[in-house]
């Protein structure tokens, strides 16, 4: 007797080309547990944590320029920390403390970290080709230097253009266990999806960044295949240096590659200490260092392509206006790390447009964040 399945609903395509987590009426609950939705991830959690006091400051969430992300619909948490101290926090009535959600492509900040060390320790030649170290690559990054690549600075065919229904992001969707393929079609990997993608010229002559989660993944492969370490302890020295509260979940192919370039989750105060380590210029808990301090400060002033606003420019896995760096996430998400104040600002929500992304929003929440940062 067949036993008959149906496919899982939460992975399965919809006609508005999404899996239903993904998809507008489904999304908040999707952003939320997307360690528990996913078809495949890893845990990672501190063996002691950086202790966070309460010192609020009731006059940050009065200012208007702040009320007015706290009062929007798709809101989830706000966290501001200078220190060892929150100087302010904001939950939604759905959200909270212990909450972890997607953060989507801040995921990306993990990288500087990284590459940081790796670039410090002799393994990894910023100018050196991607082909050199990953020889199976394909020509869609073979000849590209990993310091183009960490840049956002790389042409090929992969497109990231989420309002796009036919954007080859869904494709890789399938690559990483975030949607299910088509019927009849093999689930594929992270790194053979990667080797896929092509290039007649991968020189960028913009000026602008193209921004591709891809170059991500490549970028870790090369710090995985030039240290002979695998991904899993480059995130658990991360976990362990900033000392966080509960858990780094992070979602991984079948092949248990993790996603570097969007799948973390984790809660709003442990985004704020991940922040931190930046703050600190890789400084973490109990003399632990991570990443390279010379590197995130040439992170902030590596004239690295445009990105968006005239002032930014896309560094190293990072955004930078040559003072603060962070990085945005798919959804709404926003972290924001000043090292010149010590300070970290974390924004989580949870737009519910079809795209899942407003520039103009995002434009003026890093403003906002950005200002807080310098100021407090």
């Amino acid at each position: 007797m067949l036993l008959a399945s149906i496919p899982n609903p939460d992975l399965f395509t919809g006609s508005d080309n999404k899996p239903r987590w993904a998809s507008p009426d489904h999304r908040r609950h999707g952003w939320h547990n997307l360690h528990r939705l996913a078809r495949y991830s890893l845990s990672f959690r501190a063996p002691s944590v950086f202790p966070l006091l309460k010192q609020l400051d009731w006059a940050i969430g009065a200012r208007p320029e702040v009320a007015r992300f706290l009062a929007m619909q798709h809101f989830s948490a706000f966290v501001v920390v200078k220190g060892n101290h929150v100087l302010y926090e904001a939950y939604a009535p759905d959200f909270g403390p212990d909450r972890t959600q997607s953060i989507q492509s801040v995921t990306k900040t993990t990288l500087n970290l990284m590459l940081g060390r790796a670039v410090a320790d002799g393994l990894v030649d910023l100018d050196e080709r991607i082909g050199t170290y990953l020889p199976e690559i394909g020509t869609g990054y073979a000849e590209a230097t990993v310091r183009a690549t960490a840049d956002m600075n790389v042409v090929n065919d992969f497109t990231e253009d989420l309002s796009d229904p036919n954007t080859k992001w869904w494709s890789m969707e399938r690559a990483m266990g975030w949607r299910l393929p088509p019927e009849g079609e093999k689930e594929g990997t992270i790194r053979s999806f990667l080797c896929g993608i092509t290039s007649d010229d991968v020189v960028n002559r913009t000026g602008q960044s193209l921004y591709k989660s891809t170059n991500s993944e490549i970028i870790g492969w090369v710090i995985e295949r030039a240290s002979g370490r695998p991904l899993r302890e480059w995130l658990i020295e991360n976990v362990e240096a900033a000392g966080l509260e509960g858990c780094l979940h992070i979602t991984c192919d079948r092949e248990g590659v993790p996603l570097l370039d969007g799948g973390a989750c984790l809660s709003a105060r442990d985004l704020a200490r991940h922040g931190l380590l930046f703050a600190r210029k890789g400084e973490g808990v109990d003399g632990r260092r991570v990443g390279n301090a010379d590197f995130i400060e040439d992170t902030r002033h590596n004239p690295g392509p445009s990105y968006g606003q005239k002032s930014l420019r896309y560094s190293r896995q990072m955004v930078t206006d040559g003072t603060w760096l962070g990085h945005g996430g798919w959804g709404g998400q926003y972290m924001v790390a000043n090292p010149d104040t010590g300070t970290a600002v974390v924004y989580l929500s949870v737009l519910e447009n079809w795209s899942a992304w407003d520039c103009n929003f995002a434009d003026q929440l890093t403003a906002m964040m950005a200002d807080l940062a310098a100021e407090l």
